[in-house]
């Protein structure tokens, strides 16, 4: 049934054991972020068979429970679970359930998962956010004084144990990880350690973004963990949008069918105003083309996110449930039902796994 992902299990294989064989080698622990494709139930399965891989991350906590309910309780699992998104106040209870690890700035909420795990009988691990200048979540890292504040009021908490300090860059404010503001995160775990006589298993260097450290060997010492999950997909680092070197960028497919072809002029005719979404669309005046219209739209797909397998094809726009190509130049002739396969980007990718009306079909030969 269309639109489709093919997913290849195969090449998600392969990606998985180079990116954790990358990550390994700079004596780090990976955490596999599994939100852009929802924890699907195959992925896992791969990512529950590699021993290099330590924990599992997600910013839903629908997602935590997933992994959990799809893993076969007789593998024993030893990943840990980890909730990327700051807790809810209002949602301490399934955090402490579903999460062995959260991510955490705010000491109100910490107090409130102490209650949590109190009343569950169990221990719950932090992360303390630290914010190095990207400006989203964490205690700004010029606060040091709030910082040590924070750390002193966990370490007073019953049931919570401080496992370790991150931070998250690149995500809001573009922030690209260097050499100099991770050493200041490494640092500040080294006066945490020594100001409190304590060991924090984890300083977590961002994400995606950081590998480029990694291949210039510049990845500060003390940092011991990282949060993947754009790069181990589509074969990506975040920070200058490099491809990875043997890895595969087209492990997953989008496939959509053409429910229309015809031609038609290339600009609307009568007055225009603003499109289905309120904005307003340019476009270019490329005479009488040949036009294909999918059965796909933006309800689904970032369209600006893909890219056509055939790369004559040009992307034109979309609605919200059809997305318009100009295929005049392709060298296939295309006929009405036929197939068209594109790339996806993280943005693509991550609502093609969200909606409910994309299938999934999974390669593994």
């Amino acid at each position: 049934m269309y639109p489709k992902l093919r997913i290849d299990l195969n090449k998600i294989k392969h990606n998985l054991d180079k990116i954790t064989g990358l990550v390994n080698k700079a004596n780090c622990s990976i955490m596999i972020v599994t939100k852009v494709v929802c924890a699907d139930k195959e992925i896992i399965k791969i990512v529950e068979q590699n021993d290099n891989v330590k924990y599992y991350a997600d910013s839903r906590i629908e997602n935590l429970a997933s992994i959990s309910a799809s893993i076969d309780t007789r593998t024993n699992t030893k990943k840990k679970k980890v909730l990327l998104r700051l807790p809810m106040l209002s949602d301490v209870d399934r955090v402490v359930k579903y999460a062995d690890i959260s991510l955490n700035s705010e000491i109100e909420t910490i107090k409130a998962l102490d209650k949590a795990a109190i009343s569950q009988d169990t221990m719950h691990k932090i992360i303390l956010m630290i914010d190095l200048g990207d400006l989203r979540e964490g205690i700004y890292y010029a606060n040091e004084q709030e910082i040590f504040e924070t750390v002193q009021q966990i370490l007073e908490l019953q049931n919570i144990e401080l496992y370790g300090i991150g931070v998250n860059l690149t995500c809001y404010g573009a922030v690209i990880p260097q050499n100099e503001n991770l050493s200041m995160l490494a640092d500040f775990a080294h006066k945490i350690e020594e100001k409190f006589g304590i060991k924090l298993p984890v300083v977590s260097g961002g994400n995606s973004s950081s590998l480029h450290l990694i291949e210039k060997n510049q990845l500060p010492q003390g940092i011991n963990n990282l949060r993947i999950g754009e790069a181990f997909y589509l074969a990506n680092e975040t920070a200058y949008t490099n491809k990875i070197d043997d890895m595969y960028d087209d492990v997953m497919l989008l496939e959509a069918e053409i429910i229309e072809l015809k031609e038609k002029p290339s600009i609307p005719v009568g007055e225009t105003g603003v499109d289905a979404f309120g904005q307003r669309p340019v476009y270019e005046d490329r005479g009488i083309i040949k036009r294909a219209i999918l059965s796909i739209g933006k309800q689904d797909i970032d369209i600006d996110s893909l890219t056509p397998v055939d790369s004559k094809i040009d992307i034109l726009g979309g609605s919200s449930d059809h997305m318009i190509l100009d295929v005049t130049k392709s060298d296939v002739n295309y006929k009405l039902g036929d197939i068209i396969s594109f790339k996806l980007g993280y943005s693509a990718t991550l609502k093609a796994f969200t909606s409910k009306y994309v299938s999934r079909e999974y390669i593994n030969n």
